[in-house]
C-alpha cells in the first residue's frame, strides 16, 4: 500500500498522542481515519455542488423570471459605442 509522510510541529505530535491515546487508537489510525473523512467530504461537497449546478441549469428560465436583476446583461447591453 502506498504511504505517505507527513511532518508535524512538536506541538501538532504531542496533541495527536494525547488524541490517540483517549480514543483509545493509533496516532496512525488517527491521522487515516482523518484524513478518509476529510477526502469524503470533499466528494460530498462535489457531488453537492454537481447537484446543484444541474438543477439550476434545469430551472435557469424560472430563476431568470424570479430575480430578473441577477441576470446578466444581454449582449451589447450597457456598453457605450
Amino acid at each position: 500500500m502506498p504511504a505517505l509522510n507527513v511532518e508535524f510541529s512538536d506541538r501538532e505530535l504531542e496533541d495527536l498522542r494525547q488524541i490517540a491515546k483517549e480514543r483509545g487508537t493509533s496516532m496512525k489510525a488517527l491521522v487515516r481515519e482523518a484524513a478518509a473523512a476529510d477526502i469524503a467530504r470533499h466528494r460530498a461537497l462535489q457531488e453537492g455542488a454537481e447537484a446543484f449546478r444541474r438543477f439550476f441549469a434545469s430551472h435557469a428560465d424560472e430563476f431568470a423570471a424570479a430575480f430578473p436583476d441577477d441576470e446578466p446583461p444581454a449582449r451589447g447591453e450597457g456598453r457605450v459605442a
